[in-house]
């Protein structure tokens, strides 16, 4: 399904979103029309080199309207707040609905990794989670999407010929049909529209 419009979603509880090479842009581009006071909690993943520090959370903090901070270990996670994995750790989403790093193997190349983060977040959700896979230059995050939809959340997908490195929304593709395929402006417009309804 394309139209995002056309079956509104209903009880969402969380967001959870990755990106590798063109990240910064695109998810500057879905997450700049966020409204402050936006309810949902979203956590991302964008891959990162593991030897500095990132400033990824100061960056977006000046161009949001939302709470944007780097994941600490065993965080609760908190309505209307943007969490990013910070380098050289594995983000993962707890039962209790809590945060957790890890330093396990590399996954694809990757840590943190998307397909981690959306495999435990799909496990902690359910139904209740949607994910979206964006521009990224390998594998990471395709796997993980599809785990998303077995445990009956919503996925979204970048218009493969959009992204900057196709690659990732591709091999998303390749694995499974997501609820949706939109162009960044309207994967932004598909989250503004959501409210916070926790089951």
């Amino acid at each position: 399904m394309n139209d995002a419009a056309s079956s509104p979603i209903r009880g969402i509880e969380a967001i959870v979103v990755g990106a590798s090479a063109g990240g910064v842009e695109a998810l500057l581009s879905v997450f700049g029309g966020l409204p402050k006071g936006f309810g949902l909690p979203i956590i991302a993943v964008l891959h990162l080199p593991d030897e500095r520090r990132s400033q990824l959370a100061e960056v977006f903090a000046r161009r949001l309207a939302l709470p944007v901070v780097e994941a600490r270990d065993k965080e609760s996670i908190k309505p209307g707040t943007l969490y990013f994995a910070g380098p050289g750790y594995h983000l993962s989403v707890e039962h209790d609905r809590s945060l957790s790093l890890s330093q396990e193997d590399r996954v694809h190349h990757s840590r943190p990794s998307i397909d981690y983060l959306f495999e435990s977040a799909a496990d902690a959700y359910g139904a209740g989670l949607l994910a979206v896979l964006l521009t990224g230059a390998n594998q990471d995050g395709a796997r993980g999407l599809a785990q998303v939809k077995r445990q009956g959340g919503t996925t979204v997908v970048q218009e493969p010929t959009e992204a900057r490195v196709a690659v990732m929304p591709l091999a998303a593709l390749a694995l499974h049909t997501p609820d949706h395929i939109l162009t960044l402006s309207r994967i932004g417009s598909l989250l503004a529209s959501l409210e916070y309804s926790p089951c």
